[in-house]
């Protein structure tokens, strides 16, 4: 201070206002009583101008800087305030002085504990220490810091495994067993690994010495003595605590300190004490008392006192200190220069000290060529430096490395040297619980720290994505899921009865394999379109049967891929016509065929009225045309999406069951109504014999759909389109089998038989078997006739026996004796029994 006052009044500020600043130090002995009484006399110095005789007063105190301790600023800031005398502080950070109602005098050129703490917290944030300890003192400092810590520790989540608070005083007779309880806490605490502390450097000297004692009775090894301590600045720059320990025993020193400045300024005065001590000790009673310490050590020349003396101050140097007591000399020059522009200072009571407070909030002021300025709580906010302790060489010498700044603007780290803390700071562990991964949740014990819980695995459907959350997070179960224990969500696989998977790509294969059968029997039943056997099979009505089979095997092809409304209406209703239009073409030729076996003249004839082949069909496909577009109208199918745990399945719905199950028993009836026909006339002739492949073929139909509902019913998942897909393949298959095939075998490989004279043989030894007697008349449809009516059985038309055998008579009115074939000898003679039944 000594060395800032010297350089100011050298200064052009002052030397323009031609005044010098003076000063008065006293020293408090670390005690607030000592500085009371001290400040009691500063007060009583300025009241001598406030009385009548002021001849005999001094120039009165304009302001004081400091004290370094909270407890002794707080004491005499109170005092101060009565006569609104300045106070500049450089290293009482106490948070409570910034409180402007209680200590409207008080001004420090560094910030107050709120930021230290707020550093602090973040600190132990950056590295995930949560489980902590923490030792301060009774006094008002302490007390401010521990509630500072506190509160904002728990908002980053810190807990505090244990708190002592040691007597403000290091005289008191409860220290040394406030310090043996703290170092018991302190082992019995393992897991707390970081330790952060707002004590004295004579504190943690006697805490660290009583720790090594503790930890040798216990016949321990020193290791379980190592912590991190988070030094304040009230210790952090004091090398005074390691006492005979080492920082291998003590562990690791992180410290806050104010911001250093430039000590060019003073190393350059020590250099002239050095230089010309005699100079300066006749006036300067501190280096006096200095001398005199010295020599009582030991006895040495002056020149080598000097020296020693020199030394001790430099080795003892701390530049956060030397800036702030620079700042606040400059500050106050700054003030009573503005002051003493206008007015004549030199005289007593001519500026008095409120005027200096008044100049110090609105005026700025310069320190090495940087600008400086108080803010409305009177603090100067440079942030921080913390440093880490380190041994150079010598296990008792300690060096401090600045390895970052905190910026209390911004309420961040800026690392200087990182790579120094990830050494020695990345593997210690400090918390209460191990870290929870992603995939699990902190379970906090009811009453207990939540920094001490259990991991527990997230349930289905839930995740956690960061270390020790609170709780799980919930997936959107509309597209997304996790198992237990996941760190993310996993999108839901959507599934459908996909083009490129192996059974569609089967089914798919019949499908076109049909189609292009049903395709080449087309072709092939046109070219032979004259023949026996495609008239006797149906004529014009099987290319309805094939392409109502190509549609039936297009429909089926819809049941494949992925599923869009347009599809989902198609599909079933191309396979409801086209299977009705098909069954109702069959149903046409089982028709024919009771005809065949009706021998009842009057029902003979209702029915040969009644038989409109393409009546019949029209009617059958227009009543399911009908159910289709009903079914449409009011509730058609549509797609949807079936949300299963794990997967989106994409299906179609079928909208109304009631008209789906309509749809398929109406086709049904037919087929059941077919299947009655025809299997009255599975005894015709062989080769020609269409009732009992109409019958296999309705039978396989009727077996495979009621196979079908159950399945169907009970069945879910993708291949369940598929189902219906088989039932629609072996039905087409049963009847391009039954009908198709055999016909085709005939007409490729038994050309023989698809002759007429073939087919009148065949009938003639089907019909030489039968007890009964019937007459086939010509050898055309159109040429012959047999009697006076207009019965004909041509090549494609036979006549069977009836139920009850005709009496034979003898034959009559034949226009064409040697046109009438005699189907039974002894009925030569006979007339021909007029028929017209064609089949």
């Amino acid at each position: 201070m000594i060395n800032a006052i010297e350089v100011m009044n050298k200064s052009p500020l002052l030397t323009d206002v031609n005044i010098t600043l003076g000063y008065k130090i006293l020293d408090s002995c670390s005690d607030v009583n000592t500085a009371m009484r001290a400040t009691e006399d500063i007060i009583e110095q300025a009241n001598c101008h406030t009385g009548s005789n002021t001849t005999t007063c001094s120039q009165p105190v304009m302001a004081v800087v400091g004290s370094s301790i909270s407890e002794i600023s707080i004491a005499i800031a109170r005092q101060l305030t009565l006569k609104m005398i300045p106070q500049i502080s450089y290293s009482s950070t106490a948070a409570i002085l910034s409180d402007k109602s209680r200590f409207p005098s008080f001004m420090r050129t560094i910030p107050n504990d709120k930021y230290q703490t707020a550093a602090m917290v973040s600190l132990l944030s950056t590295y995930g220490w949560n489980w902590v300890g923490i030792i301060t003192t009774d006094g008002d400092y302490g007390k401010s810091a521990l509630d500072n810590f506190m509160s904002q520790a728990s908002e980053k989540g810190i807990c505090v495994a244990f708190r002592s608070i040691l007597p403000q005083s290091v005289s008191s007779q409860d220290v040394d067993s406030a310090i043996t309880q703290t170092a018991k806490i302190i082992l019995q605490n393992p897991k707390a690994q970081v330790i952060v502390s707002f004590a004295k450097p004579t504190h943690m000297k006697y805490l660290y010495q009583e720790l090594k004692n503790q930890i040798l009775n216990a016949g321990q090894d020193m290791k379980s003595m190592r912590r991190v301590w988070v030094a304040s600045d009230s210790w952090s720059s004091s090398r005074s605590v390691k006492g005979n320990l080492t920082l291998n025993d003590i562990g690791h020193v992180m410290g806050f300190t104010f911001k250093s400045g430039d000590l060019s300024s003073f190393n350059e005065y020590l250099s002239k004490l050095e230089a010309a001590w005699q100079d300066y000790e006749g006036h300067n009673p501190f280096l006096q008392e200095l001398y005199v310490q010295l020599k009582s050590i030991k006895s040495s020349g002056d020149t080598e006192l000097v020296y020693k003396a020199v030394k001790t101050l430099k080795e003892y140097t701390q530049p956060n200190t030397i800036l702030g007591v620079e700042m606040a000399v400059s500050a106050l020059a700054k003030a009573v220069a503005s002051i003493c522009q206008s007015r004549d200072c030199k005289k007593p009571g001519t500026v008095q000290p409120w005027e200096v407070l008044k100049a110090l909030w609105i005026k700025d002021f310069i320190l090495r060529n940087k600008s400086y300025a108080f803010d409305r709580n009177g603090d100067i906010n440079l942030g921080y430096d913390v440093t880490m302790w380190r041994s150079d060489g010598d296990t008792k010498i300690y060096v401090q490395d600045i390895v970052a700044e905190f910026h209390i603007d911004i309420n961040n780290f800026t690392y200087t040297n990182y790579s120094t803390t990830q050494q020695f700071l990345d593997n210690i562990f400090s918390k209460c619980s191990n870290s929870c991964v992603p995939g699990e949740f902190k379970k906090t014990v009811e009453g207990q720290h939540t920094c001490c819980y259990e991991c527990i695995n997230c349930t289905e459907n839930y995740y956690s994505n960061k270390k020790d959350m609170d709780r799980c997070l919930a997936c959107d179960t509309n597209v997304e899921w996790s198992p237990e224990g996941s760190s993310s969500c996993i999108p839901k696989k959507t599934l459908f009865f996909a083009w490129k998977d192996g059974f569609a790509v089967v089914l798919l294969t019949f499908c076109a394999l049909g189609i292009l059968m049903a395709l080449l029997v087309s072709g092939l039943f046109l070219h032979q379109r004259g023949t026996p056997i495609v008239k006797a099979a149906g004529g014009p009505l099987n290319q309805v049967i094939l392409f109502s089979l190509v549609m039936s095997y297009i429909s089926a092809m819809l049941f494949v891929g992925q599923p869009n409304s347009l599809q989902c209406k198609a599909r079933q209703v191309l396979f409801g016509i086209s299977f009705t239009l098909c069954v109702s073409c069959i149903l046409v030729k089982t028709l024919q065929i009771l005809l065949a076996f009706q021998f009842n003249p009057e029902l003979q004839e209702v029915l040969r009225r009644l038989y409109q082949p393409y009546v019949i069909v029209s009617i059958c496909v227009a009543l399911q045309v009908a159910t289709c577009i009903c079914w449409l109208v009011h509730k058609s199918p549509f797609n949807y999406i079936i949300r299963n745990p794990t997967t989106l399945l994409e299906d179609c719905h079928e909208g109304s069951y009631l008209a789906f199950g309509v749809m398929l028993g109406y086709i049904a009836l037919l087929a059941f109504v077919c299947f009655i026909c025809a299997f009255k006339g599975r005894k015709l002739p062989q080769q020609y014999n269409e009732a009992k492949f109409i019958t296999f073929s309705m039978l396989l139909y009727l077996i495979s759909w009621l196979l079908f509902i159950p399945v169907y019913v009970t069945t879910s998942g993708v291949y369940l389109p598929a189902v219906e897909m088989v039932v629609i393949l072996i039905s087409n298959y049963g009847i391009l089998s039954c009908h198709f095939f055999p016909k085709c075998y005939i007409i490729l490989f038994k050309k023989e038989q698809n002759t007429k004279s073939a087919f009148r043989k065949n009938l003639y030894e089907y019909s030489s078997k039968n007890k009964d007697s019937i007459w086939v008349c010509g050898s055309s449809v159109t040429d012959q006739w047999c009697s006076s009516q207009h019965s004909t059985i041509s090549a494609s038309s036979i006549s069977v026996p009836g139920a009850n055998p005709v009496n034979p008579t003898p034959m009559t009115n034949c226009r064409d004796r040697s046109s009438c074939t005699s189907l039974h000898r002894e009925l030569m003679t006979r007339h021909c029994l007029r028929r017209s039944i064609s089949v």
